[in-house]
């Protein structure tokens, strides 16, 4: 993978002394199939890929190309048919509840619905000292728990004291996915999976989700894997684009090259879609 002096100028980092970043996540002929005998599906066929430190990757496909299947299997919620996971480097081992949860802790998901994201018995502020307990923050002073509470809920331009007697369900949607970004601010993972994260929300919080991604990268140099059908968001967002069809990836490369410079008939036919094709894309454009 590239260095990151980004062609793509929504990225401000032009440092070509940098470092090459490192793959945090990498993977190796990777496959899912479901089913048995003569009636299988094979919903991931045989993908490679590094997703590198500190980068935004974005997965862009149609509805049944794989990528919500691909993004589980990453995340551990499901099993791999063939193929080999690397984190950081080593074999990904997820063989015991113990290192499965220690896994977790390093690799967090942003669902689509923010709705089923929650559990409806939990208050915010549970949920919130759920994340701290993740960290092992369960016996910090109560003042300083609140303090790390706020901050989180700042960050996402909530107020922290206005919510904590309130449940989640009695946020819009754009809030409650605001939320879960709070939640992302106190675990620190090191990587994100953000499957369509803003799909169910309208136009002006899909920005504000958009951006509050953006900065949370650069707050704590987490991955991010954006999974999304809309190639217009991914131009937007990512340092490195793939585009997956059919369980394949048929075309990868930074956001610019992909998007601007297509290849795959798939990618072209996905770009025919978007608005102002080949003219430098703005937020307004992509959100709308």
């Amino acid at each position: 993978m590239e260095a990151t002096a980004n062609q793509n100028q929504k990225q401000t980092s032009t440092d070509t002394n940098k470092p090459a970043p490192k793959p945090c996540l990498s993977g190796r002929g990777l496959t899912k199939v479901f089913g048995v005998g003569k009636v299988q599906t094979v919903a991931v066929d045989h993908v490679d890929f590094d997703f590198n430190e500190g980068e935004i990757i974005s997965i862009v496909g149609e509805s049944g190309s794989g990528k919500t299947t691909l993004s589980k299997m990453l995340l551990g919620l499901i099993s791999t048919t063939e193929g080999t996971i690397e984190y950081q480097g080593k074999p990904r081992d997820i063989s015991t509840n113990a290192k499965k949860k220690e896994y977790w802790k390093n690799i967090q998901p942003i669902f689509q619905d923010p709705f089923s994201s929650y559990n409806i018995f939990y208050k915010i502020d549970a949920v919130l000292d759920d994340c701290l307990n993740m960290r092992g923050f369960k016996n910090l002073p109560e003042e300083q728990k609140i303090q790390m509470k706020t901050e989180a809920c700042s960050f996402v331009n909530l107020k922290y004291a206005e919510l904590t007697n309130k449940y989640p369900f009695e946020l819009s949607g754009g809030q409650m996915q605001r939320l879960m970004i709070a939640r992302i601010f106190l675990l620190k993972p090191k990587i994100l999976m953000a499957d369509e994260p803003t799909s169910m929300i309208d136009a002006c919080s899909r920005a504000t989700i958009l951006d509050m991604l953006l900065k949370l990268r650069d707050e704590i140099n987490m991955t991010i894997i954006f999974i999304t059908h809309d190639i217009g968001l991914a131009y937007y967002i990512s340092d490195k684009v793939y585009i997956m069809e059919h369980g394949k990836f048929v075309e990868s490369g930074t956001a610019e090259d992909v998007i601007i410079n297509p290849q795959a008939d798939y990618t072209k036919r996905l770009i025919s879609d978007v608005p102002k094709i080949y003219e430098k894309w703005d937020l307004d454009t992509v959100v709308n």
